[in-house]
Formats: structure tokens, C-alpha cells, sequence
């Protein structure tokens, strides 16, 4: 099933402020209503990261809503950070949800316990964050949601950790690769979408990036939502989080990784073999897509086979990019509100 929802961005903070008083949120939304206090949760949240040591790393995160309330936590992607939530979690706390919003490794805060251990951006090392951020906070089952990097590790998650995962919402569908399906030579506009894949391959492309990581982002923040008319300080807030020692390192490695150009580390082969598979995901899962997403991305709904519970793709119009969160912050909190819903029917 395939949902095509319009969204007006003048329209959100009203109809925002209505889900504060009325339940769930509506998917159109009023101009007369209220907008919530969000710069107030910005400011005390958000500016105020809790740090934890789980499994290899010690992980920055925001953390908000109820402590007993179901966690609901939210990956972003590359070149982005948690900021890209912002909007999104005063509305799913509103609703009683506690929202944990994690750096992921080589982003923010995030820092490796031991300067010994491997650098290491393959897919399957961050899901295996994720669980260990999970049991360092004594949480036995989250409804997980992100997009880009974010989403391919919460489809992971579901994947092959699906008593984990109470249900599942993911931007631009199916994302678990393998390196033998990065290796397939793609048709000449496919492949050129990939352009920066192929530049960080080279040495140049590594010493390049390390040095203009910022207009590096901002360039494919313009590609990837080109109607997104962000300003400077946001991105000015979201780019401070490249500055971590290890930014480079990580997104290198996960790149190459992708083409096997560069190996992984043999305690996850396992869970690699597992995900070359394209295992199925058996859990509640809600997939949407931009309308104006400029970033590789499958077709909508290309992969809803590969979703074998109570499942739908939406379509999110008005112009939004790839950073779909950050870009229809509504539309991403409904998701995440109805995809819940369907793991109680």
C-alpha cells in the first residue's frame, strides 16, 4: 500500500500544537492553532547530551519524554546529526513517548573507549551500536526509526534483531546492502548519482574530504534536497558534529567498505553473511519517501516485498528532500505514532 500525503510547511506548527492537547497528530494541519514551545525543549535537550559507554564506544545522546515511556529511538544519517529530530521529538514526547536520539560513531560526541580499536563503517557495526546503546540503558524493545545511514541500521535492527524492535520506520524504504551488490555496475545516471562514493575511494578523495568536510556536507545537503532553503545556522549546527576525530575515518571506511575495497572486521562476518541474504522484516513498518528527494534512493515502494508485516509506503509531497525528518518533521512523528499502532492491532 502506497499513501501519498501533502505536506505545507506553513501548516506545521499549528498543527502541531494541536496534537499537544488533542491525541494523535493530524496529518493537516490548522494555521489558527498554537505552535508548541519547541526552542525550549531545544535548549534544555538538545543542547544538554547525556553520555554513556556501551559496547565499544562512549555514545552522546538527547534524551526526552517519560522515562517509562516506550522509547522510540531516532538514527540519523550522513552528513547530518541529531539535529535533524528536532522537531520531531517534542511532538512524539507530547504523546508520551521517551525519545533517545544517539550520535552515531564518528558523529557528535560519540567517541571510541580505546584508541586501539578499529575505525570500522560497515553496515552491520552500527545496528550492533545501536543494541549495545540499548542494553546500556536497560531497554528491551524500541520502536526505531531514521533515515540514510539511520535508516539502514534500523532495518537492520529489525532484521535480525526483531524482538528488539517493536516496530520500525524507515525513509526511502529496504536499505541493507552487501558488499557483492555494491560491486554491480548501475546504469550511467544511477552511477552518477553516486559520484562522492567513487571520490572517497581515492586517497585525494579522503585527504579532500578531510579538509573541506563542511562545504563537502553543505553540497550535499543543496543535491539531496533541493528545495530545502535551510539556513546557516543550521547547518552551522549540525556541521559541528564533524568535527569528531574520527568523522573521517568512519564515513571513509563505510564507503569503501561498500565496494569492498577495504575489509571489515571478522567478528561480523556472520552478521554480514546474514544480511547478504536481504532477510525479511517481520515487524510493524511504516516507509516514506520525499517527493523532491535528490539523493540515491530506491523507486517508492520497490521494496515492500522484502516487508512481511502490517506495512505502508507514503509519499511525502510539498517538496522534501532526503533529510525528511528534519525537512516534514509531522509526517516523520505520524509515522512513527501509526507504526506503533499497527504493533497493537
Amino acid at each position: 500500500m502506497t499513501t501519498k500525503l501533502s505536506y505545507d510547511r506553513r501548516h506545521f506548527l499549528g498543527a502541531a500544537a494541536i496534537t499537544l492537547a488533542s491525541g494523535p497528530l493530524a496529518m493537516i494541519g490548522s494555521a489558527n492553532a498554537k505552535p508548541p514551545k519547541a526552542k525550549s525543549f531545544k535548549n534544555l535537550i538538545f543542547d544538554h547530551i547525556k553520555q554513556i559507554d556501551a559496547g565499544v564506544l562512549n555514545i552522546g545522546y538527547a534524551e526526552a519524554g517519560p522515562p517509562d515511556g516506550m522509547p522510540v529511538i531516532l538514527l540519523h544519517g550522513w552528513p547530518y546529526d541529531i539535529h535533524s529530530f528536532i522537531d520531531v521529538a517534542p511532538l512524539l514526547t507530547a504523546q508520551g513517548y521517551r525519545v533517545i536520539v544517539p550520535y552515531l560513531r564518528g558523529f557528535g560526541s560519540t567517541r571510541f573507549l580505546s584508541g586501539k580499536t578499529f575505525r570500522n563503517g560497515q553496515q552491520s557495526v552500527m545496528a550492533v551500536d545501536i543494541i549495545a546503546l540499548m542494553d546500556a540503558l536497560r531497554i528491551q524493545k524500541a520502536i526505531i526509526a531514521g533515515f540514510d545511514w539511520g535508516a539502514r541500521t534500523a532495518c537492520i535492527v529489525a532484521a535480525l534483531w526483531p524482538q528488539r524492535c517493536k516496530a520500525l520506520v524507515s525513509v526511502s524504504g529496504y536499505l541493507i546492502g552487501s558488499q557483492a551488490a555494491g560491486q554491480q555496475p548501475l546504469p550511467p545516471s544511477a552511477e552518477l548519482q553516486w559520484w562522492y562514493q567513487f571520490y572517497f575511494a581515492t586517497e585525494r578523495g579522503e585527504a579532500g574530504y578531510g579538509q573541506y568536510r563542511r562545504d563537502f556536507a553543505r553540497l550535499i545537503w543543496q543535491r539531496a534536497s533541493p528545495k530545502w532553503k535551510f539556513d546557516e545556522a543550521t547547518f552551522d549546527r549540525t556541521a559541528a558534529a564533524f568535527d569528531n576525530p574520527d568523522h573521517v575515518a568512519i564515513v571513509i571506511h563505510n564507503y569503501r567498505w561498500r565496494q569492498a575495497l577495504v575489509q571489515g572486521e571478522a567478528k561480523y562476518d556472520d552478521l554480514e553473511r546474514q544480511l547478504a541474504l536481504g532477510p525479511l522484516i517481520k515487524v510493524p513498518t511504516i516507509t516514506l519517501e520525499g517527493d523532491a528527494n535528490g539523493a540515491p534512493h530506491p523507486q517508492p515502494g520497490a521494496t515492500a516485498t522484502k516487508f512481511t508485516g502490517k506495512y505502508d509506503n507514503r509519499i511525502i509531497s510539498g517538496g522534501i528532500g532526503h533529510n525528511l525528518p528534519q525537512e516534514a518533521p509531522q509526517a516523520f512523528a505520524q509515522a512513527i505514532i501509526d507504526a506503533d499502532n499497527f504493533a497493537k492491532i
